[in-house]
């Protein structure tokens, strides 16, 4: 299995880190013909207006647009989850437009105000994921085909799924659990 990490501007090398297993190959994408070859991406946390700028500059957003609305599996963390979105209520930033939810960027606040937080998400088993919140984005609306997968106590949508397509506000990368990368490799694979 061979799966892209936008590597523009983020957390991209961590999450190649996490995905250090037996049978799984990473590759840096930062130009279109890089996306060739791979069976699937992540689009990582960092700061979404930048990954946008320099995405548009290498020319990146159609073939993406592309690539995820004929099903190729993506997961975006954090800023990655914003590019993925169909709207951004606090922003004018024009994102890919593939997940049929609308998030609020840095919704909780500025960095002094980034937490962790242990959430049940189902789809992992029974044990807590702790979650990393880094000036992260929240899910302020899903549609009907998007699945959510995790809440925080007050009931704000912090994880979703539509068909091959993950949005994460948190940043899995940066904790010792890997079960959300592996939750994804499913996806790839079609095994879920």
């Amino acid at each position: 299995m061979n799966i892209g990490v936008l590597a523009l501007q983020g957390s991209f090398i961590e999450h190649a880190s996490v995905l250090k297993q037996p049978g799984v190959e990473t590759k840096q994408v930062r130009k279109p013909d890089e996306l060739k070859g791979l069976d699937g991406l992540i689009i990582p946390g960092g700061e979404s207006t930048a990954m946008l700028n320099l995405a548009n500059n290498y020319e990146l957003i159609e073939p993406l647009r592309r690539m995820g609305l004929d099903g190729f599996p993506m997961m975006g963390t954090c800023a990655g989850m914003i590019l993925l979105a169909k709207t951004v209520t606090n922003s004018d930033i024009q994102t890919l437009g593939l997940m049929d939810i609308k998030v609020m960027r840095n919704a909780f606040g500025r960095q002094p105000d980034s937490f962790e937080t242990d959430l049940d998400i189902k789809v992992l088993g029974e044990k807590p994921f702790h979650s990393v919140f880094i000036r992260a984005p929240l899910i302020e609306e899903a549609a009907d085909n998007v699945e959510i997968l995790a809440k925080l106590d007050n009931g704000t949508v912090v994880a979703v799924r539509q068909n091959n397509l993950l949005g994460i506000s948190f940043h899995p990368e940066l904790t010792d659990d890997n079960r959300m990368h592996e939750y994804f490799l499913k996806i790839v694979s079609g095994n879920i």
